[in-house]
């Protein structure tokens, strides 16, 4: 009974190896796919990355910059100076008919 077993398998020994060589290369290629995904996905976080790192430089410069105070307060000048605007009366021409 193992005789007629391995004298069935060795004809289909040449398929069963197609179809692994078949089945490494895909998952060969699927690997290589995936590789490449993920370097372009780590070159956009790296530049994503570096530009958040120049956003947050050019916050503290100027935050620590003396004319920041300086050009806060005319802000709040400019906002208690709006808000009195807001609240003055209106005053409408009176037009004749």
């Amino acid at each position: 009974m193992d005789a007629q077993i391995f004298a069935l398998l060795i004809p289909l020994a040449p398929f069963m190896l197609g179809g692994l060589w078949i089945w490494t290369k895909h998952k060969q290629k699927e690997l290589q796919m995936t590789s490449e995904l993920s370097a372009e996905k780590a070159a956009q976080y790296a530049q994503h990355t570096s530009q958040l790192e120049e956003r947050v430089r050019v916050l503290e410069r100027i935050v620590t910059d003396k004319g920041y105070d300086l050009a806060h307060q005319i802000e709040a000048l400019r906002g208690e100076d709006s808000d009195r605007r807001l609240n003055a009366p209106i005053e409408r021409p009176r037009h004749e008919v």
